[in-house]
């Protein structure tokens, strides 16, 4: 190994070494005496530029490195391109190799140093001392980054408790939550005999269901206030007549989050639960799901769902960020976060739609277009409007006879968004544009310019349009064009190229030696994690899924299709992946606290007044980020 043919020295202040580790992870959270364990039996090796490290021909892996200035770069041979890729780097402060000595084997990356550099490595047995008595060491080795986004959460998450209380996680599987033992019935039963039945188990649903245990359809005390209220139908009545046919089910493994998520989305308090044969196993309630003290998802969704003045919205939105802070404390990531938000401006969308429809209806049916990180589900408590119509052209009405119908509705409809805490989009990227206001034909012709031109203003609405979803009216329109949409991309190799190159243009904000490139001289010390660390992630993936036919607009489930598809490696979709929600939590953490600061929301950081660990997770991060860009310029011979 290179690194026995260096001139080693003791480090002799021990007590300068414990300062330098108390300043990274994991070491920032161990106790001293295994500080001072290391310390003592740590060997410091200078390594020259370029200088090879470890290598896969060493061997066994026998000591652990870690960077105390300078930087390693680990080196794998890419055979298809015939050529040494660059994987990852490591800096100041981090360990390796942690994969191959825990394994007892060889590495299979080769580490060369990238400029002088000095390590500091401890031999196997006190390693292994660590790493029996440390639990902080050992969760680290076992897990990596994953500890670290750990690490971010629980800080977010104690944060959000302070206020709040505890209860159960949202990962917690639905068997945890399922009413076993069911209350079932045919669906022959009179209805009487079914209301019966519920109240004498005391519940507040019963599941009809067919021979073989699946669930056909439901009944809850809501749908008896409804028929007695409507008097219809008589209590005599069969209660498949009456019954919501076709219940939702989730499996027996779904957790508690994909359970709220449905509920919150189509506005109902009970789900089945199915082994894997559809069978009927259990029954879950929002009562079940959350005793929360203040709001719940499933409660506030609903609240805003049947909402009946403007004002009622608008006051609502202030229970959304209280909502942040619950959902945080209970074990909810960055990711469930987005989501849940998303789920909820959706909701209020839908209903300022509804009470327009109501009092103004254009007589026209149209499917409500979102673009951007609400297309994406991706939006946090900072968001604008970015939104659209498309409408099928009714037989003997032109298109734009359609639009003097709908665009003083969707004139409406965005002012009263506005109200609700969605801004007008300054670029006028809104449903009340008539550019916007299209005609399935003309929004297919729209795409057919806006792909064949390629134009530098095509690219730039590429990050918007790209990235789209429906939220109101049919789906099926939508889904057409964007199959369209996308046959067209795959066939027109310039226009990928083009987007690619485009999408480099949001570079990772690293300097060359590692250091945080800041915004501007205007900002100096000052990041922004949405242009500078999210959107190299959001428009590097763009590429790959619309090159590959991946019809999926959130960033995390693009990747996921890319691993199924054999684009993306599994290893690197999940270093991605990790990296993006851990600058997405600490862009949502910083919101946190602007917000109780009653401060104006953005997406500026100054790195200087983050914690060590919080910058050190933003460097890997960016550097993950670098690493997409590069598999994205090698593809594209960029």
């Amino acid at each position: 190994m290179a690194a026995e043919n260096q001139d080693t020295t003791r480090p002799q202040n021990t007590r300068a070494i414990m300062t330098f580790l108390r300043e990274h992870a994991p070491f920032s959270n161990m106790d001293d005496p295994h500080l001072a364990h290391f310390a003592e039996h740590a060997t410091l090796t200078f390594f020259s530029d370029g200088e090879e490290v470890l290598s896969p021909d060493d061997g066994v892996v026998k000591r652990f490195w870690v960077v105390k200035q300078g930087r390693i770069r680990g080196e794998r041979y890419n055979e298809k391109d015939d050529r040494a890729e660059t994987t990852f780097e490591i800096s100041k402060g981090e360990c390796f190799p942690l994969a191959a000595l825990i394994g007892e084997r060889p590495t299979r990356t080769l580490h060369r140093a990238a400029g002088d550099t000095f390590c500091l490595s401890i031999e196997q047995k006190p390693f292994i001392t660590l790493f029996t008595e440390s639990e902080p060491f050992r969760d680290f080795c076992l897990r990596g980054i994953s500890s670290l986004l750990d690490q971010v959460n629980q800080s977010i998450q104690s944060t959000a408790m302070a206020s709040i209380g505890s209860s159960a996680s949202l990962d917690t599987p639905l068997e945890r939550y399922a009413l076993r033992n069911p209350i079932v019935c045919t669906p022959d039963l009179p209805v009487s005999k079914a209301v019966a039945r519920m109240h004498e188990n005391n519940v507040g649903s019963i599941i009809i269901t067919d021979d073989n245990r699946h669930p056909t359809g439901i009944f809850t005390l809501r749908d008896l206030r409804m028929l007695i209220a409507e008097g219809t139908q008589s209590l005599d009545t069969p209660i498949q007549q009456v019954m919501t046919p076709d219940p939702c089910r989730l499996t027996a493994t779904a957790d508690a989050f994909e359970a709220a998520m449905l509920m919150a989305e189509h506005h109902f308090a009970h789900l089945c639960v199915v082994d894997d044969d559809n069978r009927l196993i259990g029954v879950v309630s929002e009562r079940d799901l959350f005793s929360l003290q203040r709001v719940d998802l499933v409660h506030l969704a609903r609240t805003i769902g049947t909402a009946t003045h403007l004002s009622t919205l608008v006051s609502l939105r202030s229970e959304v960020s209280r909502l942040v802070d619950t959902m945080l404390a209970h074990g909810a990531d960055s990711g469930q976060v987005v989501k849940i938000i998303t789920t909820l401006n959706d909701v209020t969308v839908r209903r300022v739609l509804e009470l327009n429809l109501k009092k103004n209806d254009p007589g026209i049916p149209f499917t409500w277009l979102t673009f951007g990180s609400e297309g994406r589900q991706e939006q946090t408590l900072l968001t604008d409007q970015d939104n659209g119509i498309l409408f099928e052209t009714p037989e003997g009405m032109t298109a734009d006879q359609v639009r003097e119908k709908l665009l003083p509705f969707a004139r409406k409809v965005n002012d009263e968004l506005a109200e609700c805490g969605f801004t007008l989009c300054k670029g006028n990227i809104m449903a009340s544009n008539p550019k916007l206001c299209l005609s399935d034909k003309e929004w297919d012709e729209w795409f057919i310019r806006f792909i064949d031109a390629s134009t530098p203003q095509n690219l730039v609405y590429s990050s918007i349009f790209l990235d789209m979803r429906a939220v109101f009216g049919p789906y099926t329109p939508l889904h057409r064009l964007l199959e369209t949409v996308l046959i067209r991309i795959q066939k027109n190799a310039l226009f990928q190229k083009m987007l690619a190159g485009n999408a480099l243009q949001r570079k990772p904000p690293l300097t060359m030696f590692r250091n945080f490139r800041y915004l501007n001289e205007d900002k100096k010390r000052v990041l922004d994690l949405k242009r500078q660390g999210l959107a190299p992630f959001v428009e590097s993936i763009r590429v790959f899924a619309l090159a590959n036919g991946v019809e999926a607009a959130n960033t995390l489930e693009r990747m996921d299709e890319l691993v199924k598809k054999g684009v993306f490696d599994s290893k690197d979709a999940s270093a991605w992946k990790e990296s993006y929600s851990l600058i997405q939590a600490i862009r949502m953490r910083a919101h946190q606290e602007m917000q109780a600061a009653s401060e104006e929301l953005t997406n500026y950081i100054n790195p200087d007044d983050l914690n060590p660990l919080d910058r050190r997770i933003l460097r890997e991060s960016f550097r993950q980020a670098q690493r997409l860009q590069q598999k994205l310029e090698l593809a594209y011979q960029l």
